[in-house]
């Protein structure tokens, strides 16, 4: 389903880490301990937008969002997850599943753009990882 060519935009493989990869998609957790914060990527090169998809792989990353937000619900017990596909700044399509709670730093406004990103230390970027890899299914 992968396109041999495909690319991590740079913006995105600086502000994340590997976490899983699925049929579609690679489940990368991006680089800000304050919010539990995971960014899908289909690995089809030049696509910006979700109906830039086929229809399978349009149902696929469906599929994926939906098994990594309940998964993530799960994990982090969050009170709402919020799930976007914006690229305004990164237009390669990638979709954000963050885990949000009302005492979060920028509740309740969207995530990004809000304050200076804390970057995870090395122990509990991988404690998170191993969380989340252990949650997720084989996709």
């Amino acid at each position: 389903m992968a396109v041999a060519s495909f690319q991590l935009d740079p913006r995105l493989a600086a502000d994340t880490h590997p976490v899983v990869r699925w049929g579609l998609s690679d489940v990368l957790l991006m680089d800000d301990a304050r919010f539990p914060w995971v960014v899908l990527v289909p690995r089809i090169a030049g696509v910006t937008e979700w109906f830039d998809l086929s229809e399978v792989q349009q149902a696929t990353l469906l599929n994926e969002t939906l098994v990594l937000g309940k998964a993530m619900q799960r994990v982090f017990s969050a009170e709402k997850m919020n799930t976007a596909a914006l690229g305004n700044i990164v237009s390669q399509l990638h979709v954000h599943v963050v885990a949000r709670y009302a005492t979060d730093e920028a509740w309740p406004a969207p995530v990004w753009g809000v304050g200076t990103a804390k970057l995870y230390d090395t122990v509990a970027r991988g404690h998170i990882i191993d969380r989340l890899s252990r949650e997720l299914p084989g996709l």
